[in-house]
């Protein structure tokens, strides 16, 4: 049997985005993938200032605005679904293809377990031993924890019991757009410092509750991982994994204009972030 020829996929390594363009950078390149004006596109980036993100759906009084104004860092709501993260010392990834890509197609599930090996090789590349948990049915309190790391979901990344990825997926206008954040270092419980409890008392117990059940990479491998150390590694290992002549590039002009009027309409408005 003839072995599949690679595929050709653009890898971006971006600089750090507020919050709002990143998201918009990321529908931009989905619209354009999907339209076959560019090749599926790997893109790994960063954020600044720090942000918290929240699903498409998600309530925006779960958030604590004014703790996050005082902390310094942007809130963005998400175009895909999932519960909040926080984005501070991690890399993150998107991709972004045609819906009927072989990577891509056959439903939401398949397309994380597929991708999902790409993931495992990067990570392995880096030291880390992970493994991919089968899917888990959410219970109705954890479908109304307000924090993406201390939930399950299809197909979650953990090391030793402990979730390190969590990623999220679109399908919009014949495209498919998944991303998610890989921590890197610090305390993984910082993100409870940006959202509304009853108490300083639950807010300390969920932290300690995230930490129990979520980890970096710095951590799990008792020395730190750079950002360049762990997009290397993340590149190499999608390419391996998933049959990819990975081809370095930038975004188009057309994706940079996109982005801009995207951010504008949508992202950078209170009407879509702060909507409950």
């Amino acid at each position: 049997m003839r072995e599949k020829p690679p595929m050709p996929w653009r890898l971006i390594l971006s600089p750090p985005l507020s919050g709002a363009r990143n998201m918009a950078l990321d529908e931009a390149i989905l619209e354009t993938t999907a339209s076959g004006a560019v090749l599926p596109t790997l893109r790994l980036y960063d954020w600044r200032p720090p942000c918290l993100s929240i699903g498409h759906a998600q309530n925006a009084r779960e958030v604590d605005q004014d703790r996050l104004a005082a902390l310094g860092w942007d809130l963005v709501r998400r175009p895909t679904g999932g519960r909040a993260l926080l984005h501070i010392d991690e890399l993150t990834y998107s991709v972004a293809a045609p819906a009927d890509h072989p990577l891509v197609r056959g439903g939401v599930l398949p397309s994380y377990r597929r991708l999902s090996e790409g993931l495992l090789a990067g990570l392995g590349l880096l030291g880390l031993r992970a493994e991919v948990q089968p899917e888990a049915a959410l219970s109705t309190e954890a479908k109304a924890n307000p924090v993406c790391f201390e939930v399950p979901s299809a197909y979650e990344i953990t090391v030793e019991g402990r979730k390190l990825v969590g990623s999220a997926q679109v399908r919009r206008r014949g495209g498919v757009l998944q991303h998610g954040s890989v921590p890197l270092r610090g305390d993984i419980g910082r993100l409870c410092q940006g959202l509304r409890f009853e108490s300083e008392a639950a807010r300390s117990l969920a932290a300690a509750r995230l930490q129990e059940r979520a980890t970096t990479a710095e951590a799990c491998l008792g020395q730190p991982v750079s950002w360049k150390q762990a997009a290397e590694a993340m590149a190499r290992g999608f390419g391996q994994a998933l049959g990819l002549i990975l081809e370095p590039g930038e975004p188009e002009e057309e994706e940079r204009r996109r982005a801009a009027q995207i951010a504008e309409e949508r992202y950078e408005s209170p009407a879509w972030t702060e909507r409950t």
